[in-house]
């Protein structure tokens, strides 16, 4: 078949066709980023091929979901997101309650981007919006004065939409690693080098986690579109960068317990890869060979695994 493959996860005994999720979006009429929010939030399942590789969507899955023409609508509808004008006539409430929710984590958003002013655009599930307002539960917070210690925590400057979104983008990334070193990349993509530095010693373990990093986000498009990447250094992915490392103390303590924890099942599991030691090298094959699978950027563990090489080959006789 034309633009798919055989995939076999771990412990299946029968291959399955499979297409990109670029193939798969085409096919069941959806933007790409309809697909990858419908995929995020577990109502299109995919499958692994090999730590660090796209996943998949198998045929058998894309003929589940289009088999059902309200499967279908049920999916585009709950994938439908909003922002903050839109969310706020949703709950019949004005823009500035709205964004007071969003900042004291009552409201999270699942998506963001940057729009050509480089200002940051959160994006709501209009059907957790609609299912909040409907909570009599949530009444008081609709209408009326808010609680004071609600003002309390605005007035000082409190902020939770980017932190509540790394939280919940944490979790889809989390639920579809099914590799140890995947998910330690992912604990690790949210922390800043020097955190991931003092907590990862060894500079091949650091190497190969850059290597697992889920896919950068930089330069968010338009609701519906999958953005175009930004160069590195420029001020929107800057802004893309800041939104996307963990800033709050409680936060960073909670990764860096985690990453440390998924080291140790990682280790147990399989080694890092390192380059080979089985015969001596010239100083350019060697470099060559340790930074063959190392991620772009890791200038540091590269300058080290040079280093260490050296040291090696001053100890042979």
């Amino acid at each position: 078949m034309t633009g798919g493959t055989i995939t076999q996860q771990a412990g299946e005994t029968t291959a399955r066709p499979s297409v990109t999720p670029s193939w798969a979006a085409r096919e069941l009429g959806l933007k790409r980023g309809e697909f990858d929010l419908a995929v995020m939030l577990g109502r299109i399942r995919t499958v692994g091929e090999a730590p660090g590789a796209q996943r998949r969507i198998t045929r058998e899955e894309i003929d589940r979901v289009r088999g059902d023409k309200s499967c279908l609508d049920a999916l585009r509808k709950g994938v439908r997101v909003v922002g903050t004008t839109e969310g706020a006539e949703l709950m019949h409430i004005t823009t500035a309650r709205f964004t007071r929710l969003a900042r004291t984590g009552f409201l999270t958003p699942v998506n963001f981007y940057l729009n050509r002013y480089r200002t940051v655009v959160w994006l709501y599930l209009a059907e957790e919006l609609e299912h909040f307002a409907a909570s009599e539960l949530n009444a008081a917070l609709l209408k009326g004065r808010l609680p004071e210690t609600m003002r309390g925590r605005l007035e000082e400057g409190q902020d939770l939409r980017a932190r509540n979104w790394r939280g919940r983008h944490t979790g889809f990334l989390l639920r579809q690693s099914e590799d140890p070193w995947e998910r330690v990349a992912v604990m690790a993509s949210l922390l800043d080098p020097v955190q991931i530095a003092e907590v990862v010693r060894d500079p091949y373990e650091r190497a190969y986690i850059n290597r697992l990093k889920p896919a950068s986000r930089s330069g968010q498009g338009a609701p519906g579109t999958p953005g175009t990447p930004e160069t590195p250094e420029t001020p929107g992915a800057r802004i893309v960068e800041r939104l996307t490392t963990a800033d709050d103390p409680d936060e960073i303590r909670w990764l860096r317990s985690s990453l440390l924890i998924g080291l140790v099942q990682a280790r147990a599991q399989r080694p890092a890869p390192r380059p080979s030691r089985s015969a001596p090298r010239a100083d350019h094959e060697s470099s060559s060979h340790a930074t063959e699978w190392t991620a772009p950027g890791d200038t540091a563990a590269v300058e080290e695994s040079r280093g260490i090489m050296k040291w090696l080959r001053r100890r042979k006789p």
